[in-house]
């Protein structure tokens, strides 16, 4: 009998687990809601250990993604003075570079045509 409850106990907990990690997952990588976080009650071990990682990794993600879309934003709103800062590998660590690239150079270009508009226009230079 206490083999049953315990086997039971185990599949109730792995199944919350499951139910838990697929929310997530499927909150944050297929419908874009970041932020979301796993919560499952009364586990310890590796089942916390587990929930742990798939919530460092939805915050990872979430953080990435909201300053990038922080950085872009303000790009298209003219602003060219801001970078995306948040640590990252791999390909959202290209991204990032790719992204602080672009800001560079649109910055280096609306200063030529600054200079250039000033020298013309005030300057009478051409």
């Amino acid at each position: 009998l206490e083999l049953k409850l315990t086997v039971n106990t185990m599949v109730d907990q792995l199944s919350a687990f499951a139910d838990e990690v697929t929310r997530v997952a499927r909150e944050v990588g297929t419908e874009g809601q970041l932020g979301g976080r796993a919560q499952v009650r009364g586990v310890s071990g590796v089942w916390k250990d587990l929930t742990d990682n798939v919530n460092f990794m939805a915050s990872n993600l979430t953080s990435q993604v909201r300053n990038i879309a922080q950085v872009t934003t303000a790009v298209a709103n003219g602003d060219l003075s801001q970078k995306i800062t948040v640590d990252a590998r791999g390909e959202i660590l290209q991204l990032k570079l790719t992204v602080n690239t672009m800001v560079d150079q649109l910055s280096a270009f609306a200063d030529e045509v600054t200079r250039v508009a000033r020298e013309v226009g005030t300057e009478g230079r051409l």
